[in-house]
């Protein structure tokens, strides 16, 4: 919960909750529930799934009630749709990926994150891809992700221009635990560079 509320006052406006088990930031959906029930109004709550049986999505869905799905692993449009849900597909990016063609595959998903390519890893890797691999015209409708922390975020932002940043890794004390500080450090650079 102090994750969720130091989030917040530092400027956050969306925040993730990770239903995958292999993830070291895994949260069981019961307790997702009780600290998005505390919330204050206007926060999107996100819930984050790779490759899971729908009939679990949909169990999760009923117990957390998240705004927002976010499908980090080899899921097709067809069944990021099925849930009647608005959603964003998350996309890993590596050289020679036509990135144009997936984001059109996805065309029914409410936005596309970009995270970094490591083979067999959904995301999460703490490492940043080559922004100049995204195609300008997809620059302001993407979520940039993959190895943003408070050193990069600022550039991230003025050179991309991207629709939204996300963080997990980049705002962690060790893996898995977020650091207060580091957050809040991520947030100002944020705020900083969309002033400029």
């Amino acid at each position: 919960m102090q994750d969720a509320q130091v989030a917040i006052a530092a400027g956050a406006s969306a925040l993730g909750f990770v239903f995958y088990a292999p993830s070291v930031r895994y949260v069981e959906p019961s307790i997702a529930a009780a600290i998005i029930a505390a919330l204050p109004p206007f926060i999107t709550v996100t819930a984050l799934f790779v490759n899971e049986e729908a009939a679990v999505v949909a169990n999760i869905i009923e117990t957390v009630q998240p705004d927002l799905l976010q499908f980090h692993g080899d899921e097709t449009a067809a069944y990021c749709e099925q849930f009647n849900r608005p959603y964003i597909k998350a996309l890993r990016v590596k050289e020679g990926l036509d990135l144009n063609a997936l984001v059109n595959k996805y065309a029914s998903a409410r936005a596309v994150l970009l995270d970094t390519y490591v083979k067999g890893v959904p995301g999460g890797t703490g490492a940043a891809f080559n922004w100049e691999l995204i195609p300008q015209q997809l620059r302001s409708k993407i979520i940039l992700a993959g190895g943003l922390n408070v050193q990069n975020v600022a550039s991230a932002i003025q050179q991309m221009r991207p629709y939204a940043v996300d963080v997990s890794g980049g705002v962690e004390g060790q893996k898995g635990i977020k650091c207060s500080q580091k957050i809040e450090a991520f947030m100002s650079q944020v705020a900083q560079a969309n002033s400029n």
